[in-house]
């Protein structure tokens, strides 16, 4: 596995061992990054099922301004650790939570993010609920994007102040990328 396009190209991740880890095939991961190319340059990303950081690292290869990942697993967030330390990432924070305490702790220090990478476990089948935790968090900027990689769950066109703009398929595989719009009061 490595890092498809960017300043890092080429360079190897490691991580996909990891019991519990599904990283991005690089043929998606390719496809999905050209459907997002011009939303990656200054974002504030946030990977919140990070596992490897395969789609953080890409995206601060990229031109991302900050990456931010989230996992549960040590394991997978000492890997991440020890790539961006390898590479002298400065733009990268690790977390090694549960994702609702992340999101509870986000909410706290007001952070917003423009780039949201939602790739949950396959037995997690409930994006609507995070989608729906993000907004009512306050998490996500105006026109901010969310990518959601699946395999369970049926998630609409539209959500409150969530309008999707992209669907593919790949085998049993779906990517949904989401713009979030909250209207002015």
């Amino acid at each position: 596995m490595k890092i498809i396009s960017g300043k890092y190209k080429g360079r190897n991740l490691s991580g996909y061992q990891i019991e519990g880890t599904r990283p991005t095939q690089d043929r998606i991961k390719e496809s999905l990054f050209g459907m997002i190319q011009e939303e990656i340059p200054e974002s504030l990303v946030l990977d919140l099922f990070a596992g490897t950081g395969n789609l953080a690292l890409e995206a601060l290869s990229n031109g991302s301004k900050q990456a931010t990942v989230v996992d549960k697993n040590p394991l997978c967030t000492k890997q991440i650790e020890k790539i961006g330390n390898l590479w002298q990432e400065k733009n990268l924070e690790i977390y090694t939570m549960d994702y609702k305490k992340s999101l509870a702790l986000f909410q706290k220090e007001q952070k917003q993010f423009t780039l949201i990478f939602l790739d949950p476990p396959y037995q997690y089948e409930n994006l609507e609920e995070i989608l729906t935790e993000l907004d009512q968090k306050n998490l996500v900027k105006q026109q901010g994007i969310i990518v959601c990689e699946y395999e369970n769950d049926d998630l609409k066109e539209s959500y409150p102040h969530y309008q999707r703009e992209k669907y593919r398929q790949y085998g049993t595989k779906r990517i949904a990328i989401y713009r979030y719009e909250k209207e002015s009061v």
